[in-house]
């Protein structure tokens, strides 16, 4: 979240919910960045490196915590010769 020192001033309450919720607030002068006002949290280096990469739009949080349903769907069974077994010899030929 950017804000101007002029509406941190007159907004102060609104920078700090921002900061409480885990965000970090820059503070810019004529479109200048020139403070962060971030939070004081005992995070654990993954959890900071998620939140960091959610910030910086990489990545979207789960919708719910908890380990990852079983996927419904099953592979497809083809007959014949393995793709690794393919692969493999069009390797040979090409040497």
């Amino acid at each position: 979240m950017r804000l101007g020192l002029r509406e941190a001033n007159q907004r102060f309450s609104r920078a700090i919910r921002a900061v409480r919720a885990g965000k970090e607030v820059v503070l810019t002068e004529r479109g200048h960045p020139i403070a962060v006002i971030k939070p004081i949290k005992d995070e654990d280096v993954q959890e900071a490196t998620l939140r960091a990469m959610v910030d910086e739009g990489l990545i979207t949080p789960a919708a719910r915590k908890g380990p990852m349903p079983t996927p419904s769907w099953r592979p497809v069974k083809v007959n014949g010769k393995p793709l690794s077994q393919t692969v493999i010899e069009d390797r040979e030929d090409r040497a």
